[in-house]
C-alpha cells in the first residue's frame, strides 16, 4: 500500500515561510517529499530557510519575497506561481491591545495581514486557476477567537474568526471542483509571537494546558501536512484544533 501521508509529486505555497510555523513547515513538508515554494516579506531570513532545505525530488525549491497586503506585490506573486497541489496561508502578526485602546490603524494593520491578504491571495490563485483539481487549502488560524477569547486579544481572535469563516466557504464553494479547504486552529505556540511574555506570564498560561506545554512549531506543521496529504481525501471544512486540551476547561 502506498503511504497516503506522503506529499510526493506535490508542489506547496507557504506564506510566512521566513520563521516560526512557516519555517518549520516548510521542513516537515519537504521531509514528505514536497516541492515548497516560500514568501515571506523578509527576505533575508526567508532565503536562508530556502538554504536550509533538502533538493526536492522534482525540480528545485522556491523562495519569492512578497508584501501580501500590496496589491502590485501580491500579483507578482501569484503570477510567479506555478501550478500548485496546496497553499498555506500562514502569515500573520499579534499584539495584545485592550478594547477601549484600539485605534484604528493597529486594526486596519493586523486584518489587512490576517484576514485581508489571505483571502485575496488564495481568490487570485483561483481564479488564476493556480491550484490543481485534488488540491488542498490550509489556513493557520487559531483557537483565541475561535474557540475561546482572552483580555487584550480583540483584534487578532476577530481576525482569526474571520479567516475560519472564510474556510467554510471556500469548502462549500469549491468542493464541486476538488479543492478541499481546511484550517488548523493552535493554542500557544513557542515562536516569536510570544517573545514578548514573561516567564512568569508564560507559566501561568501553562496551567490552562492539560499537558502542561506550549505547542512546537512542528506540532502545527505535522496538522498542515496531515491536512495537505491524500490521508484526509475526505476532510474539507473543518477547523483542526491543536491546543493541548487548553480549550477542554
Amino acid at each position: 500500500m502506498s503511504n497516503p501521508f506522503s506529499l510526493e509529486g506535490k508542489t506547496i505555497l507557504i506564506t510566512g515561510a521566513a520563521g516560526g510555523i512557516g519555517s518549520k513547515t516548510a521542513s516537515v513538508l519537504v521531509g514528505l517529499g514536497a516541492r515548497v515554494v516560500l514568501t515571506d516579506i523578509r527576505e533575508e531570513p526567508l532565503h536562508a530557510v530556502l538554504e536550509s532545505l533538502p533538493q526536492a525530488a522534482d525540480g528545485n525549491h522556491e523562495a519569492i519575497a512578497s508584501d501580501l497586503t500590496d496589491e502590485a506585490s501580491l500579483k507578482a506573486l501569484v503570477d510567479a506561481c506555478p501550478a500548485l497541489d496546496g497553499l498555506v496561508c500562514n502569515a500573520g502578526v499579534m499584539k495584545l491591545t485592550p478594547v477601549p485602546f484600539i485605534s484604528n490603524e493597529e486594526l486596519q494593520r493586523i486584518q489587512s495581514i490576517n484576514l485581508n491578504a489571505p483571502i485575496l491571495l488564495t481568490k487570485s490563485l483561483l481564479r488564476k486557476k493556480k491550484i490543481n483539481k485534488g488540491g488542498s487549502i490550509v489556513f493557520t488560524a487559531s483557537a483565541a477567537g475561535v474557540y475561546r477569547v482572552s483580555i487584550g486579544n480583540a483584534i487578532y481572535a476577530t481576525t482569526k474568526c474571520g479567516i475560519d469563516a472564510f474556510m467554510r466557504t471556500v469548502a462549500l464553494e469549491m468542493g464541486p471542483k476538488g479543492i478541499r479547504c481546511n484550517s488548523v486552529n493552535p493554542g500557544m505556540v513557542e515562536t516569536a509571537l510570544i517573545a514578548g511574555f514573561t516567564e512568569e506570564e508564560k507559566e501561568r498560561e501553562m496551567q490552562n494546558y492539560p499537558l502542561r506545554r506550549f505547542a512546537k512549531p512542528e506540532d502545527i506543521a505535522l496538522g498542515v501536512a496531515y491536512l495537505l496529504s491524500d490521508a484526509s481525501s475526505f476532510v474539507t471544512g473543518t477547523a483542526l484544533k491543536i491546543d493541548g486540551g487548553m480549550t477542554l476547561g
